[in-house]
C-alpha cells in the first residue's frame, strides 16, 4: 500500500467585517454553527485533512479580520498563501462592491513588481519567488455567503453579476455558500484545495 505524500496549503480568507468569514470555516472544519456574532481580532485559522488524489492535503484556513483596521496587518498573513478565498454577503451590496479592494490588496501586498533592465519581474512575496508571470495568475475563488436568509428574498447581488465579476478577474471559480444551512460549504473548500494545490504545482515546475 503506498503511502500518500503530505502537502500543507495555505488559504486566505479576505472580505468584509460579517460576512459570514469565521462561521464558513467552523462549518467546514467543525460542522458547527453559531448564530452569535463575534469580530475576528487580527487573523486565526484551523487546520483540515482531505485525501486529493495521491496526496494527503493539510488545508491551513487563515481568517482574516474584515475592520480595516487590521488590514496593514496583511502582509504577514498572505506570506506562502497558495489560494485566496473572498467572501461578500449576497444580501449586503457593499459587501460585494468592495470585493476590488480585498483583491487589489491581497494583489498589492503579496505581489510586488521590479525590473531588471526593461524586464518586467515580481517578486511574489507569498513564496518569496520570483518570475516573469503576470501575478493576477494567482488563484482566487469567490464565495457568495448567506444566500438562506430570507429564503433568498433579501438578495441583492444576483448570480450574474457575481459571475460577471469573476469573468473580469480571470474567470476565477464561484460558489453559492450558506454557512448556516451547510449548503455548498464541503464543495467550495474541495475546490480551494485542488485550487491550491495546482498552484503549489506550478511553482514546483
Amino acid at each position: 500500500m503506498s503511502t500518500r505524500r503530505r502537502t500543507l496549503l495555505k488559504v486566505i480568507v479576505l472580505g468584509d467585517s460579517g460576512v459570514g468569514k469565521t462561521s464558513l470555516m467552523n462549518q467546514y472544519v467543525h460542522k458547527k454553527f453559531s448564530q452569535q456574532y463575534k469580530a475576528t481580532i487580527g487573523a486565526d485559522f484551523v487546520t483540515k485533512e482531505l485525501p486529493i488524489d495521491d496526496r494527503l492535503v493539510t488545508l491551513q484556513i487563515w481568517d482574516t479580520a474584515g475592520q480595516e483596521r487590521f488590514q496593514s496587518l496583511g502582509v504577514a498573513f498572505y506570506r506562502g498563501a497558495d489560494c485566496c478565498a473572498l467572501v461578500y454577503d449576497v444580501n449586503v451590496m457593499r459587501s460585494f462592491d468592495t470585493l476590488d479592494n480585498w483583491h487589489e490588496e491581497f494583489l498589492k501586498q503579496g505581489v510586488r513588481p521590479f525590473t531588471l533592465g526593461n524586464v518586467p519581474f515580481y517578486m511574489d512575496c507569498t513564496n518569496g519567488l520570483a518570475n516573469l508571470s503576470d501575478p493576477r495568475t494567482f488563484p482566487f475563488i469567490l464565495l457568495g455567503n448567506k444566500i438562506d436568509i430570507d429564503g433568498g428574498n433579501s438578495r441583492v447581488v444576483s448570480e450574474k453579476k457575481a459571475k460577471d465579476w469573476c469573468a473580469s478577474k480571470g474567470n476565477i471559480p464561484y460558489f453559492e455558500t450558506s454557512a448556516k444551512e451547510d449548503y455548498n460549504v464541503d464543495p467550495a473548500f474541495l475546490s480551494i484545495a485542488k485550487i491550491a494545490l495546482d498552484n503549489e504545482h506550478g511553482q514546483d515546475m
